[in-house]
């Protein structure tokens, strides 16, 4: 499929704003000219012209034809004359009086309207100088006309076409951008637009007519991608609410059997089970910013976490170590760092190598959790925390867990950091001192 390039509008409009004009400004050159407002096709000029050729060449049979008013006189240096038609009394007397006066134009000054107009002109020829006298138009010759709509083009055409060049590259921005300003502003509301604050629309305030179904049908489908997307979050938080009673029946299930490196293995696939069931629920809990901040202790939340874990890392083949002496309060939802620290104490037990010792240690305003593991390859440090990341591909889990850590964090004002330390990996939850009790607002999650 062939990819259109972009076009410029304004340039567009531009070009096509002055072709217009010219065309437009051709045909009324070319009415002008057919009616000889601006370029006349017969004149005395014309005459004199056909005179001067018939006198030594041509006949004047065509000229008698298109004029039958002709009249002329033509006469020369020795006084000899030659006249056709009958010339008006006015120019009859001339004679010799102008031989000094090498062209004159009559009966064309205000007030003279009675007077028939003529023109007088002295021609070289090969027999010397000839007086050539008419008031009857002829055809101009082809050279004369070309040289006539020349001088137009230059003098009137070309500065008018120069004119209206320079205002439309001076109008058109300014029409385009006053003309397009609610398409601005509509571009700049489809920035904001995100998946995580639906019910965003487009504006049509100041929008042109020509570009309203454009933004009517963005809307429109804005609006189907809202409602699709409700529904499969209505989905996901019935289907994990539904799996929490069969998952609870699987696990009591398990715990009946016998000791063996199968149950073992069950367990931690139960366990897998209800931590992406509550990492669904706990998305959707986040994203409709359904939190509580009230004072949390630290060592108390730890305690009743690894108290929850510490049978999956025994059964998994690990030591664990808990210091919380120095473990302070913080403001923030029990329930989400409840979750936050689980599954930072989740991904150690996934990745830590299934020995060696997880330590889980808390401070003022911090807590840790180190593994003994092959750590963190550097290029995935920054992909870690992206939604539906795994470290393998034939990994259990979906990928969720450190996304959710950071998120509930961001929400807490803090921040989660992984890094290697020998040996292993270390994972630190970092809450600001003293600025957590003010941020109530849950973060901008990215889409499960």
């Amino acid at each position: 499929m062939s990819k259109r390039c972009s076009y410029s509008l304004r340039k567009r409009l531009f070009w096509r704003l002055l072709a217009v004009q010219s065309v437009v400004l051709i045909l009324v050159m070319i009415v002008l000219i057919s009616v000889g407002k601006i370029s006349e096709f017969r004149s005395t000029e014309g005459t004199i012209e056909i005179l001067r050729q018939a006198v030594f060449r041509q006949p004047l049979r065509q000229l008698r034809k298109d004029a039958p008013d002709l009249w002329y006189a033509v006469r020369d240096m020795q006084g000899h004359v030659l006249t056709e038609g009958r010339i008006p009394e006015e120019y009859a007397t001339i004679g010799n009086t102008l031989d000094h006066v090498g062209q004159a134009k009559f009966g064309l000054n205000l007030g003279d309207h009675d007077r028939p107009a003529a023109l007088m002109k002295w021609v070289a020829t090969d027999w010397g100088q000839v007086q050539f006298l008419t008031g009857t138009d002829g055809p101009n010759s082809s050279t004369f006309i070309l040289l006539k709509l020349s001088l137009v083009l230059a003098k009137i055409v070309i500065p008018i076409v120069a004119v209206m060049a320079l205002g439309a590259l001076i109008a058109t921005p300014l029409v385009v951008r006053r003309s397009l300003v609610g398409i601005d502003q509509a571009a700049l509301q489809a920035d904001t637009i995100d998946i995580d604050q639906r019910g965003g629309r487009l504006s049509e305030t100041d929008t042109p007519e020509e570009i309203a179904p454009l933004v009517h049908a963005v809307n429109r489908a804005l609006g189907r991608l809202d409602e699709g997307y409700e529904r499969q979050e209505r989905f996901l938080t019935d289907a994990a609410h539904e799996l929490r009673t069969p998952i609870a029946i699987l696990n009591t299930r398990i715990g009946s059997l016998p000791h063996s490196s199968i149950k073992t293995d069950l367990l931690e696939d139960a366990a897998r089970l209800a931590v992406l069931t509550e990492q669904m629920l706990d998305l959707q809990r986040l994203k409709q910013g359904k939190v509580q901040f009230t004072k949390v202790d630290l060592g108390q939340l730890a305690r009743k976490v690894i108290i929850e874990m510490a049978p999956l890392a025994f059964a998994a083949g690990y030591t664990v170590q808990f210091d919380v002496d120095g473990a302070g309060e913080i403001e923030g939802d029990p329930l989400a760092l409840q979750r936050a620290l689980m599954n930072i104490l989740q991904n150690a037990i996934n990745h830590g190598g299934r020995k060696g010792i997880i330590s889980l240690t808390a401070g003022c305003h911090w807590i840790e959790v180190n593994d003994e593991g092959p750590g963190i390859p550097t290029d995935m440090r920054d992909r870690i925390f992206e939604p539906f990341f795994k470290r393998h591909h034939d990994g259990r889990g979906a990928g969720l867990g450190l996304n959710l850590v950071r998120d509930i964090l961001r929400m807490h004002g803090g921040e989660v950091t992984i890094d290697n330390r020998s040996p292993g990996a270390v994972c630190r939850l970092s809450f600001p001192p003293d600025k957590t009790a003010g941020v109530h607002t849950p973060p901008r999650l990215a889409t499960a």
